[in-house]
């Protein structure tokens, strides 16, 4: 039990070290504040009046793909902040003090999740003044913010499994900027009927589309498809288990190389 406690009061201990040093960089405050708004500004007031979208306005409609666009360009500075303490030597320092290791990792993700989700707050503020009127059920909500934060889990983790690898900062923002394209290519801003066939099938088979189509069924008060929902469970749930196991191996290989 007295060990148990350690290693929340190391996580929390690292977590809020991160969130000073966030709040300190104002790249960051435009990288998770700034940018979400701007947009979902812009996707609405370029294309709202061109791209139309059968029993619900475009607003509606990309809200979920804004959302974990935001996440995935909120994983970039996650692999930058763990690719710094790498190169910088801090991790290596703070494992030779009584702290558990994991405690390194899961306070980078907790401050990730916790920036993350402040960023999606944002999001949602400004689509509601633009007009965006989500369906207020207890249930819808559930899974909408369960389906979010497992996707901005997964994509955390996968950040840190990129800083860690990666020689530079530079290279762990070029990594991680992968991770924000896959939300462009899936149903999030546009139906996955009107992408080129190639495309489509990408788009129909990749982790972004159960889950962005899953929050939508829920914002928008639609009964849940029981295998689009399952699928989205079972891509977060997959992802974030394979991220976060390749990142404790990646760290140990570090720090012993």
């Amino acid at each position: 039990m007295e060990t148990t406690k350690q290693s929340y009061s190391d996580t929390f201990t690292i977590a809020w070290r991160c969130l000073l040093l966030s709040c300190r960089n104002p790249e960051t405050f435009l990288t998770s504040i700034l940018l979400p708004a701007l947009m979902m500004l812009l996707f609405v007031s370029l294309f709202g009046s061109l791209i139309r979208v059968d029993g619900t306005s475009y607003t509606a409609y990309i809200v979920p793909g804004v959302l974990i666009q935001c996440a995935a360009q909120g994983s970039s500075t996650t692999a930058i902040m763990v690719n710094q303490d790498i190169t910088s030597g801090i991790l290596s320092r703070f494992s030779t003090l009584p702290i558990r290791q994991g405690a390194l990792l899961y306070g980078h993700v907790l401050e990730a999740c916790a920036r993350n989700l402040v960023t999606s707050a944002v999001v949602l503020v400004i689509a509601l003044l633009l007009g965006f009127r989500p369906a207020l059920t207890l249930t819808g909500l559930g899974i909408t913010f369960l389906l979010l934060s497992g996707m901005i889990l997964a994509l955390s983790w996968l950040a840190v499994a990129v800083g860690i690898l990666s020689k530079s900062a530079q290279g762990a923002s070029s990594l991680s900027s992968l991770a924000i394209v896959l939300p462009y290519l899936s149903s999030g801003f546009v139906p996955t009927e009107h992408l080129p066939p190639l495309l489509r099938t990408f788009a129909r088979y990749q982790p972004m589309t159960p889950v962005i189509d899953a929050m939508r069924d829920a914002l928008s008060g639609s009964p849940a498809d029981a295998g689009t929902l399952g699928a989205a469970l079972l891509w977060c749930a997959l992802l974030t288990a394979v991220f976060c196991a390749a990142s404790v191996l990646f760290l140990k290989r570090r720090l012993l190389g």
